[in-house]
């Protein structure tokens, strides 16, 4: 399938989207992070995707054009920093069934991050209500009696103890603000470039013993962004019935900070 490639004349930034689904009323893309999905209530100038897919739409432009639309609402959200599987739909009909089947917490969603800090269980659960934080707005916290009912499942896919990180696979049985973010803070553990909820860049000096940096050079980190990824999404179709999965490769920073965390895991490189 080919990506849809869109542009902020306003920010001069460009995006090209890979599709990770298509029929004639679903539309699964690959968000970058980086990308708002949505407009921005405090600032509706920031780039977002809907808004790009639109403005696409109405110039005609060539996806659009090849695909018919005139048409496409998102079915949910992913975060700003979040990457990964985001479903569209093709028309209104079905954007009210999806929209109700996600009101069930039907869908099953997973998500990969790494995090800092000590895992002790290869698989564990978070139950804990959460809330609007009080104090700082836009972010969320654990509220047991006045928050809503949610629940997480984590499974460590790798470990890194030398470090104090690991890759988890993260299942959000609720559908809450933040809830992968909060819950994992819960458990004793930050995602990585998560700077709301105290988690840190991760950089290569602190991985590599006799890393040196190049004079006059500043020491980029491997990721900065919060790493969460959506990586799988399965759902029953709103119109066929027939279960659909669909799945997000992992990312580049991602990909690499993990390489860099195996390779010197072990010490012998370092």
């Amino acid at each position: 399938m080919s990506a849809i490639k869109l542009s902020s004349p306003a920010t001069r930034e460009f995006w090209e989207i890979p599709v990770l689904f298509e029929d004639d009323h679903l539309l699964a893309l690959d968000k970058p992070a980086g990308l708002l999905t949505s407009p921005d209530r405090y600032d509706p100038l920031r780039p977002n995707l809907m808004k790009l897919l639109h403005a696409g739409i109405a110039a005609a432009k060539p996806w659009a054009r090849e695909r018919h639309l005139d048409y496409l609402s998102n079915a949910h959200r992913l975060d700003f920093e979040t990457s990964g599987a985001i479903l569209l739909a093709k028309n209104e009909p079905v954007l009210i069934a999806l929209a109700n089947l996600f009101g069930t917490d039907k869908p099953g969603k997973r998500y990969l991050a790494l995090v800092q800090g000590e895992v002790s269980f290869p698989k564990f659960e978070v139950d804990a209500k959460l809330a609007p934080h009080p104090l700082k707005i836009g972010l969320m916290r654990v509220d047991q009696k006045n928050g809503k009912r949610s629940e997480t499942t984590f499974e460590v896919l790798e470990n890194f103890p030398r470090f104090g990180y690991a890759l988890l696979r993260c299942e959000p049985l609720t559908g809450r603000t933040h809830q992968i973010r909060v819950h994992a803070v819960h458990a004793g553990l930050k995602i990585v470039g998560d700077e709301c909820y105290g988690g840190k860049p991760l950089w290569l000096s602190r991985l590599k013993r006799d890393y040196r940096l190049k004079p006059g050079r500043e020491e980029r980190p491997l990721l900065s962004r919060v790493a969460l990824h959506a990586e799988e999404l399965q759902l029953p179709h709103p119109v066929t019935g027939e279960l659909v999965t669909i799945t997000a490769p992992m990312p580049k920073d991602l990909r690499v900070a993990l390489k860099y965390l195996r390779q010197f895991s072990t010490g012998a490189a370092n």
